[in-house]
């Protein structure tokens, strides 16, 4: 390791031009003749549409035209899809309902648009919407995911009856009951995984343009996969063939798996550019916008049983979970509840059989899709929450009972597919156990007693499943799409370096951590490295950021384009310096004969490729190499969090008095990025556990926390210092030996904050969020 190479701290690259006001974002993109679209929302969650009026809209000063979902469908421009396949016990395909980019006939919930208004300012677009007469027929509406498919219930798609989406199972029931029926003891517990809002930083912005003399359009988006995005516009909505769209998602500001989906508005602002004869159409989300439009994560109601034996072993584990999916199928929304949530439910536990039932449905809300962690979240509440639960149910300390069922050797095959390469969960635990200094805790509760205020402490013990692949196992699971990854490393003749890769960024520091793989290979200094990615026309076909893939998967596809390079290097340095291929070394920025005195500068061996003067017989001339990397198998991330709180029973105010996080991520480039990632994570999982929640009125299905006068996000006074430590088994499946950091943090903290705050309250079970009210009127019942 040099000071910039693996394992250092280096300072972000890219910070600087964030810091100081030059990051590019879409918003900040301004294209000549730019007019700007305003969507006009249903006030309803439900209703027909029976007609619209843009007659007076379209005679406003400024307004070049007003589009309805008629016009859409005049022009054939398909609606947006689901591209994962799932299908139910019965063996029958997911109901999909149409999603039109513009609602025509039946609008599902409110937000849902009906129209666009095009004009040469927002101002005169936001006016002009509000001249579009749009009169509807309510009809009732449904926003409970346990109400869905009850009698009566409104039917919201005609394609999936009583609102099921799909009714999937995994495992062996037939096992699994008989472990219960069997057991020495059965836990039982009702889960509800409340319903949260992503809030990146920067909203969502697309600009559409359309060249008339070229018929090239070209999308400037907020999304973490321009690639995917560009072949789901061409091959499925059908706005252009792939060739003649081309995708560009510059700096973006947060994402947390919000921006990975196709959304309505990119549609509509690429067809209008066409349709008003090649002027950009400019569409900017403002906040209360994406509270109504930007997808939602988790909103999962779940019941589930565990068996435990006379010794406290687990000997089986049952869960029936509803998932709600909102009023459209999103992007990848039909895997979250299914093959990133139930193929989790093992967790860091030797459990022999588990059996899980998942019913998707369609309710009059926002879209659900994945959110920071994706199921595996909804996932590990669910398991820590019975495991803790368990523990006070059996009088057994919740670290001993953990323990005792934790898989203990590795390669290890849960009976809900997955085959865990690598871990020691039992280290991870020590580690935490000891920063926290556990076996001091009844000191400091009763400290706390004495000073009026109660204290607890909870754990959770996390695994999940990062950089999704192989691509042919995911297909066999129904994904559209392969999960690989590609790079690019084009060395230039002054010894420079660009990386294409199609991962893409929107906070998580590639400039820097892939330059630093690059130094750690060919010694050239990470300001010497150009990252490039965002860009379909400069970067090849790539498969973006989501599920902390980009390590993993997109670092290890340029190590195989390093790899090939490095051999290159190495035969024309060979042959210009007389020795042996296997002496070559490359360190320090230079080419050396192992052994001896020779060297050459590194950029001399580049210049060497390039001006082709003195190569091998037979060696074309250039120094670049691209490559594909598919995984072998999915990573899996794993640790143990520690959350001890305190309550004022006065008031039910719970602060988090400390947070110990202790996590396995497999090696890391650099340990000040990881550390980063968790914070972030851990204040989503903090905010969810303590403040987030989306609530909808049961009657009229609107939504009631649409700001952030109703919907609380966590401020500075609301978290603590995290203490954060790593353990290391390196990933046997990729080259790297990487697991994946973004997600943990909001994965494991929910059910130790709400573990810790049980505990300290002694009730059984809390609704997250676990507000002061929600808190005081616990202790209300608990007195």
């Amino acid at each position: 390791m040099g000071v910039e190479g693996i394992g250092a701290r280096v300072l972000r690259k890219e910070d600087k031009r964030f810091i100081t006001g030059k990051g590019r974002y879409t918003d900040d993109i301004v294209l000549k003749d730019t007019a700007h679209a305003v969507f006009v929302r249903s006030p309803h969650a439900h209703a027909k549409i029976l007609s619209v009026d843009t007659s007076a809209a379209k005679e406003m000063p400024g307004v070049i035209d007003v589009l309805t979902g008629a016009d859409l469908a005049g022009d054939r421009i398909g609606g947006l899809i689901c591209g994962w396949m799932i299908h139910s016990k019965d063996g029958s395909p997911m109901k999909a309902g149409a999603h039109p980019a513009i609602a025509h006939d039946i609008v599902r919930h409110v937000g849902d648009q009906v129209a666009v208004v095009i004009a040469e300012t927002k101002a005169i677009a936001r006016d002009a919407s509000e001249m579009v007469m749009v009169e509807y027929e309510e009809l009732p509406s449904v926003v409970d995911p346990a109400k869905a498919q009850d009698a009566g219930a409104p039917q919201i798609h005609p394609e999936a009856a009583n609102n099921l989406i799909y009714d999937w199972t995994i495992g062996d029931e037939a096992a699994v009951n008989s472990a219960l029926s069997s057991a020495a003891r059965v836990v039982k517990l009702d889960i509800v995984n409340n319903r949260l809002v992503a809030n990146p930083m920067e909203p969502r912005v697309a600009i559409g343009s359309y060249d008339t003399g070229e018929e090239h359009f070209t999308l400037y988006n907020t999304t973490q996969n321009p690639h995917v995005a560009r072949l789901v516009l061409s091959a499925f909505i059908g706005i252009a063939p792939e060739h003649k769209l081309r995708v560009v998602a510059p700096d973006v500001g947060g994402g947390f798996g919000t921006k990975i989906f196709i959304y309505p508005e990119e549609t509509v602002c690429l067809w209008a550019s066409k349709k008003i004869g090649g002027r950009p159409v400019k569409w900017t989300s403002d906040r209360s916008e994406a509270f109504l439009t930007d997808a939602h994560g988790r909103d999962h109601v779940t019941h589930a049983e565990m068996a435990f034996d006379a010794n406290n072993k687990i000997t089986g584990f049952k869960i029936h979970t509803i998932a709600n999916l909102g009023a459209y199928m999103s992007t990848f929304s039909s895997s979250v509840p299914t093959y990133l949530y139930a193929t989790l439910l093992s967790g860091q536990y030797d459990i022999p059989q588990i059996f899980a039932e998942v019913e998707a449905v369609y309710t009059n809300t926002v879209p659900v899709d994945a959110y920071r962690g994706a199921g595996r979240p909804e996932a590990t509440y669910l398991i820590e929450r019975m495991m803790e639960t368990a523990a006070r149910e059996l009088g057994v300390d919740p670290v001993d009972l953990r323990r005792a069922n934790f898989i203990k050797s590795f390669p290890h095959q849960t009976p809900v597919i997955m085959a865990y390469d690598a871990g020691d969960y039992d280290k991870t635990m020590d580690t935490a156990l000891k920063a926290i200094d556990y076996t001091g805790f009844a000191a400091r509760k009763a400290e706390a007693k004495a000073r009026g205020k109660l204290r607890g402490i909870g754990l959770s013990c996390y695994i999940e499943a990062c950089g999704i692949a192989p691509s042919r196992a995911v297909g066999s699971l129904g994904a559209g799409v392969g999960l690989w990854e590609s790079a690019e490393v084009r060395v230039n003749p002054v010894g420079t370096i660009e990386v294409l890769t199609g991962s893409h960024s929107h906070g998580q520091g590639h400039e820097t951590t892939f330059a630093q793989l690059v130094h750690d290979r060919l010694g050239v200094g990470v300001d010497n490295v150009q990252i490039v990615h965002g860009d379909t026309d400069k970067v090849q076909f790539g498969m973006g950021t989501y599920g902390s893939r980009s390590g993993a998967v997109g670092m290890s596809a340029i190590v195989k384009a390093l790899d090939k390079v490095e051999v290159k290097v190495k035969k024309i340095a060979a042959h210009l310096m007389e020795a042996a291929e296997s002496d070559i070394v490359i360190e320090g920025g230079e080419v050396k004969v192992a052994g001896t005195d020779k060297t050459l500068p590194f950029a001399n061996v580049a210049l060497a490729a390039y001006t082709g003067h003195n190569l091998p017989d037979g060696m074309e001339p250039g120094l670049k190499e691209g490559a594909f990397y598919d995984p072998t198998n999915f990573t899996f991330p794993a640790g143990t969090y520690i959350a001890e709180v305190e309550v004022d029973p006065e008031t039910g105010k719970t602060t988090v008095e400390r947070f110990v996080a202790a996590d396995d991520f497999g090696n890391i480039i650099n340990p000040m990025i990881v550390e980063g990632q968790v914070h972030g994570g851990l204040a989503q999982g903090i905010g969810q556990a303590m403040l987030e929640g989306v609530s909808y009125d049961p009657e009229s299905g609107q939504l009631l926390t649409g700001s952030y006068m109703d919907y609380c996000m966590p401020r500075a006074d609301d978290v603590p210092t995290y203490e954060i430590y790593h353990e290391c088994t390196p990933c046997p499946g990729n080259p790297l030996g990487m697991k994946g950091c973004g997600e943990a943090g909001a994965i494991g903290s929910p059910p130790a904050i709400i573990n810790a705050i049980t505990n300290a309250i002694g009730v059984r079970e809390i609704a997250m969020p676990a507000t002061p009210a929600r808190v005081w009127a616990a202790l209300q019942g608990a007195a």
